[in-house]
């Protein structure tokens, strides 16, 4: 993935970037002094931990905003990229900003059905320990999603908050500051991932690139909480800051 250079950004965004960081260390503190962890919130109750089901079952839908998210691993064997299990993130289209509709379809591309339309935005992979290692984007087939361009899947950004006491407040606080923390990096894997699929099409134009399994993941970077925000604060101390 292209190297973001956070001094390039504006200081308005840094200082949202700078007060959702300080949500995210907030929100995990609080929890590793209850003994707890981010991914521990969203078993918790469920029993014994089953690959590929979801956490929580029904998943986690804000009916104001229509954020959603779930939680889960693949088998082993499965896996593309090694984690513990990952946090996939979606706005449904009630949630879309004002005239945004899904793209076209491709003949014979299958697409959720009208009443769960779903923009799948990021999934974030996690750490057995529950701490956030990677974030990636997927092929429409892996979520079963409703294709939005990139302008658009970068346009809901901003809608994706997730404002409830369900499955647990911390972890909702977690995941919806990890949004404004990273926003330049999903930004930019989002780009990515329409760039991976228009390659793909050129490269396999015999097949039906959304539902072709062998493409999974179509952009990722490994990330760490303490490096961005080590790259956080010397943007600001950049910008005379901090």
């Amino acid at each position: 993935m292209q190297k973001i250079e956070l001094k390039k950004l504006p200081l308005a965004n840094l200082k949202q970037m700078q007060a959702a960081a300080l949500e995210v260390v907030d929100c995990i503190r609080v929890l590793t002094k209850s003994g707890g962890n981010l991914v521990g919130e969203v078993l918790q109750g469920h029993g014994e931990f089953t690959q590929w089901e979801h956490y929580p079952p029904d998943d986690v839908l804000d009916a104001e905003s229509h954020g959603q998210y779930y939680f889960h691993a693949h088998a082993p064997e499965g896996r593309e990229e090694p984690d513990y299990g990952h946090f996939h993130t979606f706005v449904r289209a009630e949630g879309m900003p004002e005239g945004i509709v899904p793209a076209p379809l491709p003949k014979g591309w299958a697409t959720s059905d009208e009443d769960n339309v779903l923009c799948h935005l990021i999934a974030i992979s996690m750490t057995q320990e529950g701490l956030p290692e990677r974030l990636f984007t997927t092929n429409r087939w892996v979520t079963a999603e409703t294709w939005y361009k990139v302008e658009d899947a970068i346009a809901a950004l901003d809608r994706f908050t997730i404002d409830l006491a369900y499955p647990s407040w911390p972890l909702n606080r977690w995941i919806s500051a990890m949004f404004v923390l990273y926003r330049p990096q999903i930004e930019q894997l989002l780009i990515e991932r329409d760039a991976q699929i228009e390659q793909w099409r050129a490269k396999y134009p015999d097949k039906d690139v959304f539902e072709d399994r062998d493409l999974e993941i179509t952009s990722k970077i490994d990330i760490s909480l303490f490096d961005q925000i080590e790259q956080l604060d010397l943007a600001l101390e950049s910008k005379g800051v901090l």
